[in-house]
């Protein structure tokens, strides 16, 4: 009776099966009208260039009237994908088909072709192309999930993605509704080269501390003490050594009551930190109470630490403590930050002086998130119209410093209208993720620019999902996208033990020496 039972079971999922393959099974109409009209697709993934190891760039047509849709992907070797739906105006491409077609067409391009179903019958969009790039993207990418409110964390988490494909894992999340005796936050992750065997993460509020995790090991850190302003803050790994750089900040933030964006990040003072994760030890680097120096970086090879800097525009004011505090506020559309660097002897471990690299104060504009090219040619950074905090400034656009010839410009095709932000590249050099707030505004979504070997950016893409609806159903911001080559491999159960079971071991503070 139960082989009987299974046997039903089976015919049944096969069944199914034939009739799901059958519903997908679409046909290029053989009769058409021809136009100019782009296809209004939603994400818009047309002229692009992708890497071959992309997931599928599922779309859905919008603000159409149209009841069908077919695409044809035709490669130059006469490869082709057909796929499309009788029923809505979604297209799920087959992952399998998807990948034989990109690989077997490294270095060339993609000619799509969108017909669309309406009352007067099938018409074909104008064609587009995409274009597959020799090199790869790293697999995967990690980023915060948050609510862009302002009072409460509620639930946060961080989250990694295979690029390859669909899957979303989480590497840790709090809890899932709100709790004074539970709540917290999470944020900073940080990767050192690329790998996450060695990786750490902020804890904030209740059961906080710094996150480290090396060669599949978990701790907790506290990064803080009496000779430093705060707990450590924006992190950056060395390359090769257990040396972690961090700024430390006193922020606040502020709320506008007429602006056209809502709320700005403000450092009340920060500076540098270095910490020593194998001997749980941290000393500062820079202590200059007329400067603000934060987003610290390591160069690919380790031999220069950069970092933003800004002059207090309160320097020289008489005031109290709590009056200077609100006139800093008042002044924070003054605060423009440079780019500097420090160079680090690794036999003595000590910092030389500082060197401007991107002068930005001068022109009444602000740099913020350095980040340099795996091959060292590059300075990446966002600049804006002031401030440091530039997710929240619509004046945010992504900018390269050839360090090589000095040149400096702004990755005109990979910028927007809205916020273009944080950044990171791809182990190769030859991709960037960034967070954008061009698609409605509000929230940001990772977007991926190629970036060729003559220095210049190519009309960047969203992240590809299985539903291409499914972000504009999402009420979360993306936060902080970073690249890396293999997956997370500490366990989030062994993270919530360590989180929520351990105190933090105080590091211990090693005077600099002068």
């Amino acid at each position: 009776m139960r082989q009987t039972y299974m046997s039903y079971y089976v015919m049944v999922l096969c069944a199914l099966a034939m009739f799901s393959s059958c519903q997908k099974h679409v046909e290029v109409p053989v009769e058409f009208s021809e136009t100019d009209i782009v296809a209004p697709l939603y994400p818009d993934y047309t002229d692009i260039t992708i890497p071959a190891n992309i997931a599928p760039l599922n779309f859905a047509l919008q603000n159409t009237d149209a009841t069908a849709i077919v695409a044809e992907l035709k490669g130059k070797n006469g490869k082709r994908l057909v796929c499309g739906s009788y029923s809505e105006l979604k297209v799920d491409i087959d992952t399998a088909e998807w990948r034989n077609l990109l690989e077997s067409n490294r270095g060339n391009d993609i000619r799509v072709c969108i017909y669309a179903q309406t009352a007067q019958g099938w018409l074909r969009y104008r064609p587009y192309t995409l274009s597959v790039a020799t090199e790869d993207i790293d697999s995967y990418l990690s980023y915060r999930l948050i609510e862009p409110g302002y009072e409460l964390y509620r639930q946060v988490g961080l989250y990694q993605r295979n690029l390859t494909n669909f899957d979303e894992r989480p590497i840790y999340e709090n809890n899932r509704t709100y709790s004074d005796e539970h709540n917290h936050c999470v944020n900073c992750h940080n990767y050192q080269n690329y790998s996450t065997q060695n990786m750490l993460f902020h804890v904030r509020a209740q059961h906080g501390g710094t996150i480290i995790v090396r060669n599949g090991a978990a701790r907790k850190v506290q990064i803080k003490g009496d000779s430093i302003l705060t707990a450590g803050v924006y992190p950056s790994w060395h390359p090769t050594l257990p040396l972690v750089a961090f700024s430390t900040n006193k922020t606040g933030q502020a709320f506008h009551l007429f602006h056209a964006e809502k709320i700005e990040v403000l450092d009340q003072a920060s500076d540098l930190l270095l910490y020593d994760t194998e001997h749980n030890e941290v000393r500062t680097v820079l202590t200059d109470s007329t400067q603000f120096e934060t987003f610290p970086c390591w160069s690919p090879d380790g031999q220069w630490l950069y970092y933003c800097t800004a002059l207090d525009p309160t320097l020289g004011m008489d005031l109290p403590d709590s009056v200077l505090l609100m006139r800093q506020v008042s002044l924070y559309d003054k605060f423009y930050y440079d780019i500097r660097r420090l160079p680090y002897d690794a036999q003595t471990g000590q910092f030389g002086p500082s060197e401007l690299v991107v002068e930005c104060a001068t022109r009444q504009r602000s740099a913020s998130f350095p980040r340099i090219s795996p091959d060292g040619h590059y300075l990446l950074y966002a600049e804006g119209d002031y401030g440091q905090f530039h997710i929240w400034h619509r004046s945010s656009d992504l900018y390269v410093k050839n360090l090589q010839t000095d040149s400096i410009y702004a990755l005109s095709e990979a910028n927007s209208d809205d916020v273009d932000s944080y950044h990171s590249w791809s182990s190769n050099g030859r991709w960037i993720v960034f967070s954008s707030r061009r698609m409605d505004g509000n929230y940001t979504r990772p977007f991926i620019t190629y970036f060729d070997r003559n220095g210049h950016a190519h009309k960047a893409f969203c992240l590809p999902q299985r539903d291409p609806e499914h972000d504009i159903l999402l009420l979360k911001s993306y936060n902080v996208p970073e690249l890396t080559r293999d997956a997370v491999h500490i366990s989030e159960r062994d993270l919530r033990k360590c989180i929520y079971e351990t105190e933090g071991s105080k590091a211990k503070f090693k005077p600099r020496k002068q």
